[in-house]
């Protein structure tokens, strides 16, 4: 189909962009990559009056180590973090799983904001942004606000961000025990379950955890049953196959369609867990 006639307008800077937003008075989108919006549009599902490109926006780019974390811009592109060689040595759960959306094409085109701003309920980078209690850096005309990962996703298609506001970067705390581990949908490489898991360890006893689910419900959860199940615990395969085996027993509302059914999905949790915790745990 053919999107309804919009105007299409080039934000020269972060301040443009949040001024031309502003006066769209709800009627504008942002277009990054446009992986999500433009197909949306053809489908006349989303009709916006303007289209305001920061795909080009230097402040909203890079990836770069301060004080300790690490922060990666809004929009940069799923192949920068996926080669990215400080996220690769200092923080690889990320990369690894930039690496694993779409096709070289998408990687190419795609960003790290717009993904998380549509919050696709099979998208990857949530799980791993949960997995790492990530900051979601938002600005607006009002100034900036954190919104910590596990209070950004909401629902499905729905997150803690206004129509007036952009994400600006995501702030990550480097991390190398943790790993990312989905059943692929074969086409579109989209997770039918995907599971990112983190874990810190200290005499080889396991402190904390964290592990984030996408794919498998309307939008990206943690599963701290799981969480709770391995903290205090020894820091050992057994520890992380016997909390892993009830990692889907408690979810409710889970997704069905034509890729996989409710009691599918609910057993790759399982499945998809262990081997997540397994990953993380190897480079603990």
């Amino acid at each position: 189909m053919i999107p309804t006639a919009f105007e299409y307008e080039r934000a020269t800077s972060l301040d443009d962009a949040l001024v031309r937003l502003w006066a769209a008075d709800g009627s504008g989108k942002l277009l990054a990559g446009g992986h999500s919006l433009i197909p949306l549009m053809k489908l006349r599902l989303s009709e916006p009056a303007r289209l305001i490109d920061i795909a080009r926006l230097r402040e909203l780019r890079g990836i770069r180590e301060q004080s300790g974390r690490i922060s990666i811009g809004a929009a940069t592109t799923h192949h920068e973090v996926a080669t990215s060689d400080l996220l690769l040595a200092r923080c690889p759960i990320v990369a690894e799983t930039a690496a694993t959306i779409g096709d070289q094409q998408v990687r190419n085109r795609g960003t790290i904001g717009g993904s998380l701003a549509h919050a696709d309920p099979s998208a990857d980078y949530p799980a791993t942004i949960l997995a790492l209690d990530a900051d979601i850096e938002i600005v607006g005309r009002g100034g900036s606000r954190t919104v910590k990962a596990r209070d950004f996703f909401q629902g499905l298609f729905t997150v803690n961000l206004s129509p007036e506001e952009i994400i600006a970067a995501v702030h990550v705390t480097p991390t190398k025990a943790a790993a990312y581990a989905k059943l692929y949908q074969r086409a579109s490489h989209y997770a039918i379950v995907g599971v990112a898991a983190a874990l810190e360890a200290s005499g080889g006893t396991i402190t904390a955890a964290r592990v984030g689910l996408t794919g498998a419900t309307p939008s990206a959860i943690r599963l701290n049953n799981v969480e709770q199940a391995l903290v205090g615990k020894p820091a050992t395969k057994e520890t992380v196959h016997a909390a892993a085996t009830s990692a889907g027993a408690e979810l409710k509302d889970l997704n069905d369609d034509i890729h996989a059914s409710t009691e599918y999905r609910r057993s790759m949790v399982a499945v998809f867990a262990r081997r997540a915790l397994e990953g993380a745990l190897a480079r603990a």
